[in-house]
């Protein structure tokens, strides 16, 4: 069944298509909300060029799939005024506040939360005239990549996710001191069945899996060495190049996503604003549901320990969702 209201353009065998038709500085129709949520379905991430939109309208436009979270369960460190939706991705930014340059490894948003995100909108204000391309993988294609036996093994486990879990960072600094009074740890199904779809997804991720429970430690790091090269094998890839405008929107129940890696050396700009929506607390191939270890759920709400620490920012009322 084709689309009437937006047009869809595939760009990868696996992954990613480019929307077209729509302008989201204006509200959009029910059937183009309902043909957009389609595409992303079925092809993981959507790709809208410029569209040159503001803060107001990002809200808007996330808010029509869902509704709009805080802009980090762990607070931000200057956070948007009038907009605690939202996210600044500024490289610069976490240099000033923390001492080094956010990136790091294959992650999908906020796993380590008991109900990570249902979605993504990341919208690009500043990028440079090279680099800084973002890269997505598929899930549900990593998944039935696997052989039958693995499948089988992998629709049984469950894994850790822990917000730094994988020590990348393991410096002392106010990152890490933000994190040590604000624990965030899940366990997840190692196989997620996703609530839209029924599609089963190779629920796991480099940035915040820690270890497979019970299994002996070398048996989780053989099996994680394993299931992170499959969930980032180039073939279930795309690569984005970013434009000022550019807005991308990803199904984060399904995806695992690479921040840029090739800046860190460059003085360049690059300034991004995420959105995210509320998500629902995965299930697993045999109907058991996620675990909170530490943390509360991820929602509008804005984190306790964040009113504690940034009340009068906190204390900003959030837009309503629609």
């Amino acid at each position: 069944m084709g689309y009437k209201h937006i047009e869809v353009k595939q760009v990868a065998g696996y992954i990613g298509a480019e929307i077209g038709g729509v302008d989201l500085s204006r509200s959009l129709s029910d059937e183009q909300v309902q043909e957009i949520r389609k595409a992303l379905l079925k092809w993981k991430v959507l790709f809208f060029r410029n569209q040159n939109i503001d803060h107001a309208a990002q809200v808007e436009f996330t808010s029509r799939f869902g509704e709009v979270t805080f802009a980090h369960p762990l607070g931000e460190p200057e956070p948007v005024p009038g907009f605690p939706q939202l996210k600044p991705v500024d490289r610069k930014l976490y240099e000033r506040q923390y001492g080094f340059r956010t990136g790091g490894p294959w992650h999908t948003d906020v796993t380590a939360a008991i109900n990570p995100p249902a979605a993504s909108v990341l919208r690009a204000v500043t990028v440079p005239s090279f680099g800084g391309d973002t890269q997505w993988s598929n899930l549900v294609a990593a998944y039935e990549g696997l052989s039958a036996p693995l499948r089988d093994l992998a629709d049984t486990l469950k894994a850790e996710h822990r917000f730094n879990g994988r020590g990348y960072e393991t410096r002392d600094n106010k990152f890490n001191e933000r994190i040590a009074v604000n624990p965030l740890v899940s366990i997840h199904p190692v196989v997620r069945v996703h609530p839209e779809t029924g599609e089963r997804a190779l629920f796991v991720n480099p940035g915040f899996v820690s270890r497979i429970v019970n299994v002996s430690p070398d048996e989780s790091k053989y099996l994680l060495e394993l299931f992170f090269k499959q969930v980032t094998k180039p073939a279930y890839t795309t690569r984005f190049r970013w434009n000022s405008g550019d807005i991308a929107f990803w199904d984060n129940r399904a995806t695992v996503h690479l921040a840029p890696q090739d800046l860190d050396h460059l003085d360049v700009e690059r300034l991004l604003y995420r959105t995210t929506i509320t998500g629902d607390v995965p299930v697993g191939v045999d109907g058991s549901r996620s675990e909170v270890v530490h943390g509360e759920a991820f929602s509008a709400e804005v984190p306790s320990v964040f009113k504690q620490k940034a009340g009068s920012v906190a204390a900003q009322p959030a837009l309503s969702s629609n």
